[in-house]
């Protein structure tokens, strides 16, 4: 008789294959191709000799090292919280009980892909809606998926989420009885993932006032995305959509230390309403009853020496040099044609390119196995949206990501690039 099948779960049976776990297929298979795909950081931006020194002191005590050795708590290292609560309050230029937020309001998880993870889990029932921007960060669509979500967006511009198509949303949702099913808001707030572009300061404020307006019968988690915020190249840092929250009741801003210092850490942070907390921190006992003890304490040593900023000031320098090849490298290789555009992002990893209607830069659409063929990779741009009411994906788009290719491999890249697009504009 054959071997049956597993019954696997629902949730199981709705998780598919991420997409970009094929791009870095591709990309590892084909070891000559100029990736533009993978978000991944530049390894020589790696504070190796940092983490070795900080990593010294913490084994060289031996109380100290059978301390870090140890299992932490599941909410995270005490110190660390603290010190990422000074940390906020030099971001914001305000003090942290402005915002009704302590120690007690940041749960420490493994990177902010975890916090993003178990918020959805502690949200979501099947049928549930999550409110995004049009184009928005793929691999959190998957996450959503998996819990049954239905995946709702509003478009951007180049201030970021048109929040007044927000409120329209909402409003046609209550006026179809169907409010009550809408749990969360999903923003990036800075340099977003795949656009680059950053949620402007007109519109911060009145984004929490319209969670707020419809947190009628239940409350609306707005959940900010801020991984990206410390890659900052050019111009003010804005405050986040956390510190519009005066009272702590409807913002779940979500931190990283893995761009900004070292992925390799895994090591994230949200700040959170204390009733949201409570039930963040019942799901993560499930998973891990705690992220890694040791390189929470790196971190902490890291913020507390100035080894964080020094670092930040070179990671940022970097990449800078990166996104400003780039874009001049964009502006003399592509075809100047009023409907080939890109994003000017003022930090972060990615620039998001816009092809006429006619060039279909999807997986299936031929261009994509071109660049292929001329040693390039990209990211299609269809992965980032979701189907609008009459199951429409835009296929014109493409995520550039300048990261981690090598900066002399960058012109060449957008040169292949643009030679492919050139072909097709014919």
């Amino acid at each position: 008789m054959p071997t049956p099948s597993f019954a696997f779960s629902a949730k199981a049976q709705r998780t598919g294959e991420a997409p970009i776990s094929y791009l870095i297929a591709v990309a590892k298979a084909n070891p000559g191709l100029i990736s533009f795909a993978a978000g991944l950081v530049d390894p020589t931006t790696l504070p190796g000799e940092e983490t070795l020194a900080i990593t010294q002191k913490l084994l060289s005590d031996p109380a100290r090292a059978r301390d870090v050795l140890q299992y932490g708590t599941t909410v995270g290292y005490a110190p660390l919280r603290e010190a990422i609560v000074r940390h906020l309050e030099q971001l914001e230029a305000k003090p942290a009980a402005t915002m009704s937020i302590d120690a007690d309001n940041i749960i420490l998880t493994s990177g902010s892909q975890q916090a993003l993870y178990i918020l959805a889990d502690v949200l979501l029932d099947p049928g549930d809606v999550v409110i995004v921007e049009a184009p928005s960060y793929f691999v959190y669509a998957g996450a959503l998926a998996t819990f049954g979500a239905r995946i709702m967006a509003v478009p951007m511009d180049r201030d970021g989420m048109v929040v007044e198509e927000l409120d329209k949303l909402l409003h046609r949702l209550e006026s179809h009885g169907q409010l009550d099913r809408v749990k969360a808001i999903y923003c990036q707030s800075y340099f977003q993932n795949p656009t680059g572009l950053t949620l402007s300061l007109e519109r911060r404020p009145r984004l929490v006032e319209i969670v707020r307006k419809y947190s009628k019968r239940h409350r609306i988690l707005l959940i900010e995305d801020a991984a990206y915020r410390e890659l900052r190249y050019e111009g003010d840092d804005l405050p986040s959509l956390k510190s519009f929250d005066l009272d702590n009741t409807l913002v779940a801003s979500c931190y990283t230390f893995d761009k900004p210092f070292a992925a390799g850490l895994k090591t994230g942070f949200v700040v959170l309403p204390s009733d949201v907390g409570k039930k963040v921190l019942e799901q993560k006992g499930n998973h891990d009853f705690g992220s890694s003890h040791f390189c929470q304490q790196i971190c902490y040593e890291a913020l507390e020496s100035g080894a964080y900023a020094t670092h930040l000031d070179a990671v940022r320098d970097g990449y800078r040099k990166k996104r400003d090849l780039m874009l001049a490298s964009m502006k003399t290789n592509l075809p100047e044609h009023s409907e080939v555009q890109w994003t000017h992002a003022k930090g972060g990893l990615y620039v998001w390119l816009s092809l006429p209607l006619s060039i279909n830069t999807s997986r299936l659409g031929g261009m994509f196995d071109d660049c292929l063929k001329a040693g390039v990779i990209y990211v299609p741009g269809e992965y980032c949206f979701h189907p609008d009411e009459q199951n429409h994906v835009p296929q014109n788009h493409m995520r550039l990501c300048y990261a981690v290719t090598p900066i002399d491999q960058i012109e060449p890249g957008v040169q292949k690039l643009a030679g492919v697009i050139k072909t097709r504009l014919r």
